[in-house]
C-alpha cells in the first residue's frame, strides 16, 4: 500500500481532470442503467405485454420496498415516462422507444470517450512527472552509484518499470472507479426488482475476491522477477551496442547472440508465469459468474412461468442487470495483475528515488565563485565502495595558484582517482582537501564544479551540434569566443571542413568523427567555459603527433595563470610542469620537477627510459 500511496500523490497537479473525469464515469454510470431500464418498456411494446390489474396496490414481495416519499417520487416519475412512450399507437411507441435508446447509448458512449480523454490527462501526467523525478534523481546521485549500477538496468527501470506504473494507473483509477460504480448501480437495480434473487447472485462476490486474493500474492513476486529479467535483456542489449566494433573486431556476434537469447529466455519464461497466474483470474470468474446466472435463469424463471414475483419484462431487465454484473466483477479480477505489475515497478523506481546521494553540499555550504590562492591534500586516503583496496593512501600535495601539477605512474595507480577527488565526484575516507584554506565539503557542490574544466580520459560527447558539444554547459557564448577555443584546440579547420561546418550533428558520441577529432572538441569544450582550474585526464592520449604538439602548445599557453591538473602517459607533455608526482599504488613515491626526477633512480625515470627507449 506504501507503494500505491506515494504514486497516488502525484495526482494532486490534475485534480481538475480527474474531477471531470469522475463526473463523466458518475453519468457513464446512470446512462448505462437507463439503457438497461429501457429494455422494460421496449418488450413490453413489441410483444403487447401488460401486467394484469393487481387489487393489491402494494407492490410484489420480491420487490424492495423503498421510503414512502421516494416510492412516491419514482412511481410518479415512472408514470410520466410510461405515459409520452405509450401515447399513440404500438408503432409511434416503437418509434420513441428507438430513439430514446439511440440516445442514451449516444450519450453513454460520449461520456464514457470523455471519462477516458481526462483520465489520460492524469495517467499521463503522473508518468511524465515520476519520469522526470527519477531522471532529475539520477542526476544528483553520485559516481558511486553509477559504478556499481549497469547501465541498461537504469534504462530498463526508467523505460518499461515507468511504463508499468502507467499500466497500472491507467487500469487503477478506471478500473477500480468505473467498475465499483457500474456494479453498486446494476446490483441496486437488481436489488429493486428482487432482493431475493440478487442474494443468490452475490455468492459470486465473495468467490471472485477470493480468487483476486489468491493471485494477487503470487503476482508480486512473479512481477519484481519479471522486470529484473526485463533489465538484463536491456543491459545485454546497451552493452552490445556500445561495444560493437569489439564485437565485430573479435567475431563474437554469435557469442553474445547465444547472451542474448539467455536473457529473452529468462524473461520470457518468467512473462509466462505471470500470464498463467493473471490470465487465470478472468475464466474462473466469468465460470462462477455463469454458474450462478444459470442457478438464477432456473428459480427465477420458474416464478415467472407460474405468474408469480416479477413480470416478463421485469425478470428480463433483472437478467441483464446480473449479467452485466459479470464484465465489470471481471475486469476487477484482471486488473489487479496490472495492479500488482505497477506496484513491484514502483517499489524498483521508489529504490532509486530514496537513494540518498553520498555526495552533497553541506548544509551552509560556501559559494565560491574564484580560486585565488591554493589546493592541499592533507594526508588523504580512499578506497571504492565495497573494495578492501585502498587505492590511495596518506596523499599529501600542495599546488599553488597558477602551478601545473603533472601526475605519472602505471596503469591503476590512481591517478584518475585523484583528480576524481578535486570537483567530489568522490569524498575522501580520511584526511581533506582545502581549497584557498576552506574544506571542499563546506563549499557548494555547483559552484566548486563551475570553477573546474575537465577532459576525461574517455571523450563524452552528445549526439548534437558541434557548436553545442563545444558550448554545452554555456547559456550565451559569441561566435568569436567559440572559434578562438575551437582554433586553440586544432579543431577549427577540420570542423569548417564538415558540409555543416559548426551547425553538423557528431552522432551519439561523437561516433561521425574520429577519435583525434573527439578528443580536440573536448579539449575545446574545456578552453572555451576558461576555468581557473584545469584537469586534464590524458588529455593528448588520442591525439597523433602533429596535432599533439599544436595542442599541447596552445594548452600551455591557455594554461597560463591557471592552475592545471595533468595526467598523461607521454611524458614529452608535461616537461614544463612546475611540480610532478610520481605514484605507484596509491602512494606518492616521488615528487619534483622533471629534471629533479630524471636525475633520480626511480620510477619516474624507469618510465622515460621506457617510452624514449633510452
Amino acid at each position: 500500500m506504501k507503494t500505491y500511496r506515494r504514486i497516488l500523490r502525484y495526482v494532486k497537479p490534475y485534480w481538475i481532470p480527474l474531477s471531470g473525469s469522475l463526473l463523466c464515469i458518475l453519468a457513464f454510470t446512470l446512462l448505462s442503467s437507463a439503457s438497461l431500464i429501457s429494455v422494460v418498456p421496449f418488450l413490453n411494446t413489441l410483444f403487447n405485454v401488460s401486467r394484469p390489474a393487481n387489487p393489491d396496490p402494494s407492490p410484489p414481495a420480491e420487490v424492495l420496498q423503498l421510503p414512502s416519499t421516494f416510492t412516491q417520487k419514482l412511481a410518479s416519475l415512472k408514470t410520466s415516462a410510461s405515459q409520452w412512450l405509450m401515447a399513440g399507437d404500438r408503432r409511434q411507441s416503437l418509434l420513441r422507444l428507438c430513439g430514446v435508446i439511440l440516445v442514451l447509448i449516444f450519450l453513454k458512449s460520449l461520456f464514457d470517450y470523455l471519462q477516458a480523454y481526462s483520465m489520460a490527462h492524469v495517467e499521463q501526467g503522473i508518468i511524465k512527472d515520476l519520469r522526470n523525478d527519477l531522471y532529475r534523481h539520477l542526476n544528483e546521485l553520485s559516481l558511486s552509484y553509477f559504478n556499481r549500477t549497469r547501465t541498461g538496468q537504469l534504462i530498463s527501470r526508467i523505460t518499461n518499470d515507468v511504463t508499468l506504473v502507467n499500466g497500472g494507473v491507467s487500469a487503477g483509477f478506471v478500473t477500480l472507479i468505473k467498475n465499483p460504480l457500474l456494479i453498486l448501480a446494476y446490483l441496486g437495480l437488481a436489488f429493486y426488482l428482487s432482493w431475493r434473487l440478487t442474494l443468490i447472485a452475490l455468492v459470486i462476490l465473495p468467490a471472485s475476491m477470493a480468487v483476486i486474493g489468491f493471485i494477487g500474492s503470487r503476482l508480486r513476486r512473479a512481477s519484481t522477477l519479471s522486470q529484473e529479467k526485463m533489465a538484463e535483456v536491456t543491459s545485454v542489449l546497451q552493452e552490445t551496442i556500445s561495444g560493437v566494433r569489439v564485437v565485430k573486431a573479435f567475431a563474437m556476434e554469435e557469442f553474445e547472440m547465444r547472451k542474448f537469447q539467455r536473457a529473452a529466455k529468462d524473461y520470457f519464461k518468467s512473462l509466462l508465469h505471470i500470464t498463467r497466474a493473471s490470465k487465470l483470474a478472468g475464466p474462473l470468474t466469468e465460470f462462477l459468474s455463469a454458474i450462478v446466472g444459470v442457478g438464477i435463469l432456473w428459480f427465477g424463471g420458474q416464478q415467472v412461468l407460474a405468474g408469480r414475483g416479477l413480470s416478463p419484462g421485469e425478470f428480463m431487465l433483472f437478467l441483464l442487470a446480473i449479467f452485466s454484473l459479470m464484465q465489470p466483477v471481471k475486469e476487477l479480477s484482471s486488473v489487479n495483475s496490472r495492479l500488482q505489475e505497477a506496484a513491484a515497478a514502483g517499489d524498483r523506481i521508489f529504490e532509486i528515488i530514496d537513494l540518498a546521494p553520498e555526495v552533497v553540499s553541506w548544509p551552509g555550504a560556501k559559494k565560491i565563485e574564484a580560486f585565488n590562492h591554493d589546493i592541499r591534500f592533507e594526508n588523504v586516503s580512499f578506497s571504492y565502495e565495497n573494495e578492501e583496496a585502498v587505492v590511495l593512501r596518506n596523499i599529501s600535495v600542495e599546488v599553488k595558484r597558477g602551478e601545473i601539477l603533472a601526475l605519472v605512474g602505471p596503469s591503476g595507480a590512481g591517478k584518475s582517482t585523484l583528480v576524481d577527488l578535486l570537483p567530489r565526484f568522490y569524498d575522501p575516507q580520511q584526511g581533506r582537501i582545502l581549497l584557498d584554506g576552506v574544506d571542499l565539503r563546506e563549499i557548494d557542490v555547483k559552484s566548486l564544479r563551475r570553477l573546474m574544466g575537465i577532459v576525461t580520459q574517455e571523450t563524452i560527447l552528445f549526439h548534437d551540434t558541434v557548436r553545442n558539444n563545444i558550448a554545452y554547459g554555456l547559456q550565451e557564448i559569441s561566435e568569436e569566443k567559440l572559434m578562438q577555443a575551437a582554433q586553440a584546440a586544432n579543431a577549427h579547420r577540420f570542423i569548417t571542413e564538415f558540409p555543416r561546418g559548426y551547425e553538423t550533428v557528431i552522432g551519439e558520441r561523437g561516433v561521425k568523427i574520429s577519435g583525434g577529432q573527439r578528443q580536440r572538441l573536448a579539449i575545446a569544450r574545456a578552453l572555451l567555459k576558461n576555468p581557473p582550474i584545469l584537469i586534464l585526464d590524458e588529455a593528448t592520449s588520442a591525439l597523433d603527433s602533429e596535432s599533439e604538439m599544436l595542442v599541447q602548445q596552445a594548452i600551455e599557453r591557455l594554461m597560463a595563470n591557471r592552475t592545471s591538473f595533468v595526467i598523461a602517459h607521454r611524458l614529452s607533455t608535461i616537461l614544463h610542469a612546475h611540480q610532478i608526482i610520481v605514484l605507484d599504488k596509491g602512494r606518492i613515491v616521488q615528487r619534483g620537477s622533471h629534471d629533479e626526477l630524471l636525475g633520480q633512480k626511480g620510477l619516474y625515470q624507469k618510465l622515460y627510459k621506457m617510452q624514449f627507449r633510452v
